[in-house]
């Protein structure tokens, strides 16, 4: 287990995090959402010493640190059980993909170039950047710049891997391969705490989620509980948006099930009356032909429905 007590930072007289305390057990994915400014950055970057504390404690199985007396050996053993995926990559321009991840493995962990080439080809595989492990990250596109960074920081085996808002210097068509490769390492049992502002993301991905608040955890619990049985009234009011769009597509979907099942249902109806006068079987063999039409194209109908509505909200009508 990971154990976080008392996190404090201040910044120029203003405190930015206040006593902060956490248990994170093995496999867990924290994530720390909020409004920007509400410190959960500096807490993610405190947590390897990027951005010192003033006071607080972490224990990584029997590693224990108080930041207000850490010295520089703590801090490499510290950053030795903690991995760190920034925002902007932080690759090395003048190595390729696979230098990137063998890099900590040499420099850090001192094992042999064999030895880390091994270690940096598998890491690559897992994240799909095979064919591109010997391309400079000028000719990388985003998601594969960040998804070496991931493997990057998978290499080292750390026992609590950080992500700093992995997708947000990213184009929208790329946050998909970078947020699945995630997830891949959440459901290998990754420990992890992440800041990001994917709320769907964060819905799928986390075992826990804290809101934080001027610098504060204002909320914490499972996402079902913080998204949809939110305690404290800052947090209905961040999450409101995020749970009315959700709401509006489970409502589509709910329309446009009811709009096939009235219509299926009145032509079934119309058939029934309008041809009375013929045997049973052949209305029974063109009922049941009717149904299969309906099972087959309900999913069309259903999307197509719900398309105009999405159209219709984008709009704003």
């Amino acid at each position: 287990m990971i154990k976080i007590t008392n996190i404090s930072k201040t910044f120029s007289g203003n405190q930015v995090l206040e006593n902060i305390s956490l248990d994170i057990e093995e496999g867990d994915v924290v994530a720390l959402i909020g409004a920007s400014g509400a410190g959960k950055s500096t807490f993610l970057r405190g947590l390897n010493d990027l951005e010192r504390p003033d006071s607080g404690q972490i224990e990584i199985d029997d590693l224990k640190i108080d930041y207000s007396t850490i010295t520089k050996q703590e801090v490499l053993e510290l950053r030795r059980k903690t991995g760190m995926v920034f925002q902007q990559f932080n690759l090395f321009e003048r190595r390729t993909a696979l230098e990137n991840v063998m890099e900590g493995l040499i420099q850090v962990k001192k094992l042999s170039k064999a030895e880390a080439t091994v270690i940096a080809d598998a890491e690559l595989a897992k994240v799909g950047l095979t064919d591109r492990k010997d391309y400079y990250p000028k000719f990388l596109s985003g998601g594969q710049k960040q998804r070496v960074g991931i493997a990057r920081a998978l290499a080292m085996e750390p026992k609590l891997l950080l992500l700093d808002e992995p997708t947000s210097a990213l184009d929208p068509e790329l946050v998909g391969e970078v947020q699945e490769v995630i997830l891949n390492a959440a459901k290998n049992k990754q420990t992890m705490v992440l800041v990001s502002h994917e709320m769907d993301f964060v819905y799928n991905v986390a075992t826990k989620v804290l809101f934080l608040e001027q610098g504060k955890i204002i909320e914490a619990g499972s996402p079902k509980e913080v998204f949809y049985s939110p305690k404290n009234p800052r947090t209905r009011e961040f999450l409101s948006r995020h749970v009315k769009n959700l709401e509006f597509y489970l409502k589509g979907l709910l329309i446009s099930a009811i709009f096939v099942l009235l219509v299926g249902g009145f032509y079934a109806f119309t058939y029934l009356v309008r041809n009375t006068k013929k045997p049973w079987a052949e209305r029974r063999n063109r009922i049941f032909d009717l149904i299969l039409v309906g099972i087959l194209t309900t999913p069309i109908l259903s999307f197509a429905v719900l398309g105009v509505l999405v159209i219709l909200k984008i709009r704003g009508l």
